[in-house]
């Protein structure tokens, strides 16, 4: 009996040494070999890795992207704060995990970035008006932000992909002030708009104005006195072709006067002509 027990108690504890002495590194991670303290030079990548339990461990470390979320008040040029919510993109180089781990440790974001960043931040939006924030200059901003950061942690193998600036809450004044001036601008813009339109009516309107004009012109100088007689005789041809009686009152060029033949007394001055179809 107390032979069996003891073997069942020695597979017991062997399985768990050999199940305790293996490691599995997944994608998107290393891991790095600590024997009595020790880090070692060449970290494991992804699959099973075997070691012995009672000197060593395996430190994981993740180089996939990290998102890093800080909530903070930042400094304006004008001295004013605004409060804002930043998201830091970072990864880290699997090849410098060990050089990481023994000189930073596995607290890394709280004992480099998040201080790295909170300078960098102070400094960068210092130069910037509150207004930028805003506007086209918040991607000015975010990339002097990680510049500054990627220059203050360069070789310590972590890698700034981002900084983004996701909330910005401006005094409440400023913001007033803020959407009162863009209110006059698209008001401005509006009433440009109007004095373009309306000169372009008042442009089309001259322009044809000017052809009226050409054309009467045109017509007048083309007016002679034989074009005028030829017209005339043509208006007598036409008229003649009428089957109802007429009276013309002509001066011998032009006709002046055409009505029925009831209340026409001819003048001294005139002919009367009668035509009868």
């Amino acid at each position: 009996m107390n032979i069996q027990f003891f073997l069942k108690s020695l597979f017991f504890f062997l399985t768990i040494t050999v199940l305790a002495s293996c490691a599995t590194i997944r994608e998107g991670e290393v891991g790095v070999k600590r024997t009595f303290g020790k880090y070692s030079d060449t970290p494991y990548t992804k699959g099973l890795k075997v070691y012995n339990p009672f000197a060593s461990r395996i430190v994981r470390i993740s180089t996939q992207t990290e998102n890093l979320e800080v909530d903070l008040n930042i400094p304006s040029k004008e001295g004013l704060t605004i409060v804002s919510q930043v998201s830091i993109l970072y990864n880290i180089d699997g090849k410098k995990a060990p050089e990481l781990l023994r000189n930073i440790g596995t607290d890394y974001e709280r004992n480099v970035i998040l201080p790295v960043f909170r300078s960098a931040v102070a400094d960068v939006t210092s130069r910037f008006y509150a207004k930028d924030m805003h506007t086209g200059e918040r991607s000015t901003i975010e990339k002097a932000i990680r510049e500054q950061m990627m220059t203050l942690m360069d070789g310590k193998g972590i890698e700034v992909e981002a900084v983004l600036l996701k909330s910005i809450q401006l005094p409440r004044s400023l913001a007033n002030a803020i959407e009162a001036k863009l209110e006059a601008e698209q008001q401005a813009q509006q009433m440009e708009f109007v004095l373009q339109q309306a000169q372009r009516e008042a442009e089309q309107k001259r322009i044809e104005a000017a052809g009226i004009r050409d054309a009467q012109l045109i017509i007048a100088e083309g007016l002679d006195a034989k074009i005028l007689q030829f017209k005339s005789i043509e208006a007598f041809q036409e008229l003649a072709k009428s089957p109802n009686a007429k009276v013309i009152i002509t001066d011998g060029d032009l006709p002046m006067i055409m009505e029925s033949e009831m209340g026409i007394k001819p003048t001294s001055t005139k002919r009367k002509v009668k035509l009868q179809n």
